[in-house]
């Protein structure tokens, strides 16, 4: 994906990528492509792989962030995505990331300083822990996760940060709706009910995501998360 191209698709989600916005995703490529040679962040580096796979697939979900000023919570971001993106499309988010490897959290600060993003808060920690700090947990109105396990295990970990009234956006591949058929019974055990599977094709057969939109309806069960470790090797399944 060239950068005409990625102008295009993002104006068809609803947004228009200014030229400051654009220097910034430049940057982020090339920070990304430098510092993975040294630490293993990501297998995706190719500048025109990059702007398809990392970065228009993260905004993605721009379209259902409604207020600028929300706040948002990435659960093991790796690279930062997709919160980083959206942050840079809407610099009034207010964006904490929560990492549980430190060479991503190191990684993290660099490309934040590099891009000059403000209102970016950084965590080294475990989502189970995180989940149960009183200074976290119930605070946030959006909480986002990409893939980085199956939707029973990330609704444990991510639902309990939800404000009552936010929601929970899980970025997942075609399986999709088999997990979200999997996770029916842990949803609405920490007080979630699904508002919408959003089917989207990426652009050059890049393959088939699912955004799945959880709203938080009822307060979570204060055991959940459960200890480190526990929702993925015992997790809750319908």
């Amino acid at each position: 994906m060239n950068i005409s191209e990625f102008k295009q698709a993002v104006k068809e989600l609803g947004f228009d990528v200014s030229d400051r916005q654009l220097e910034q995703f430049e940057a982020y490529a090339r920070v990304l492509k430098e510092y993975n040679e040294k630490v293993n962040l990501t297998a995706i580096v190719e500048r025109e792989e990059v702007f398809l796979k990392h970065f228009y697939d993260s905004l993605t979900v721009l379209p259902y962030i409604e207020a600028a000023g929300a706040s948002l919570c990435d659960v093991g971001s790796g690279a930062g995505f997709p919160s980083l993106p959206l942050k840079i499309m809407m610099p009034e988010l207010h964006v904490t990331i929560v990492d549980s490897l430190n060479k991503r959290i190191t990684f993290l600060k660099h490309l934040v300083e590099e891009l000059g993003l403000e209102g970016v808060s950084l965590y080294h920690d475990r989502a189970e822990t995180f989940g149960q700090n009183a200074k976290f947990r119930g605070q946030f109105d959006y909480v986002t996760a990409r893939a980085v396990a199956s939707l029973p295990v990330l609704a444990e970990l991510c639902m309990p940060l939800n404000k009552m009234g936010g929601s929970f956006i899980a970025m997942k591949g075609d399986g999709g709706p088999d997990e979200l058929l999997e996770a029916k019974k842990i949803i609405a055990t920490l007080g979630g009910k699904v508002r919408e599977d959003v089917a989207l094709e990426l652009p050059e057969d890049a393959g088939e995501r699912h955004l799945l939109i959880i709203d938080k309806k009822k307060e979570t069960p204060n055991k959940y998360p459960r200890r480190p470790g526990m929702p993925e090797k015992k997790p809750v399944v319908s």
